[in-house]
C-alpha cells in the first residue's frame, strides 16, 4: 500500500473520530489543558508529537499541491507544536488554550471536513 494512502486513511480516522470525541464530550479539551500544567504529562504529550511527526515528515514530506500536501502539513504542525510543549512548555500551552478558546467551532469544523477529505482520497469513495 502507498505510504501516502496509508497515512491518509490513518489521519483521516483519527481526525473524524478526535472531532466526535471532542464534540460528545467537549470537558475531554479542558481536561487535557489542566493535565498539561502537570509536567510529566506535558513531557509524555511533546514527546509523543515530536514523535508522531518526525516519522509522518520522514515517510510523506510530499510538497505537492493536492491532499497529499495536508499529510505533510499534519506532521510538520505535530512536530512544530512537539518542540514547542518541550522548548517553551508555558507559553505554548497558553497559546493553544488562547487557540481553542476563539477558533473551537472553526477548528472542530475543520478536523472534520479535513478528515472527510483524507478518507476520501484513501477510499477514493467520490471521485474527484
Amino acid at each position: 500500500m502507498d505510504t501516502s494512502i496509508l497515512l491518509a486513511k490513518f489521519w483521516g480516522w483519527y481526525l473524524i473520530m478526535f472531532f466526535f470525541i471532542l464534540s460528545f464530550n467537549p470537558k475531554r479539551i479542558k481536561q487535557i489543558f489542566e493535565d498539561l500544567k502537570d509536567q510529566k504529562f506535558l513531557i509524555i504529550s511533546s514527546f509523543i508529537a515530536i514523535i508522531v511527526g518526525l516519522l509522518n515528515i520522514l515517510f510523506h514530506n510530499i510538497w505537492e499541491p493536492n491532499w497529499r500536501f495536508i499529510i505533510t502539513v499534519i506532521g510538520w504542525i505535530s512536530l512544530g507544536i512537539g518542540l514547542l510543549l518541550f522548548i517553551f512548555p508555558k507559553g505554548t500551552t497558553k497559546w493553544l488554550e488562547f487557540i481553542n478558546i476563539k477558533l473551537v467551532q472553526v477548528l472542530y469544523v475543520l478536523l472534520f471536513l479535513i478528515g472527510v477529505l483524507l478518507l476520501n482520497a484513501g477510499y477514493e469513495l467520490v471521485p474527484y
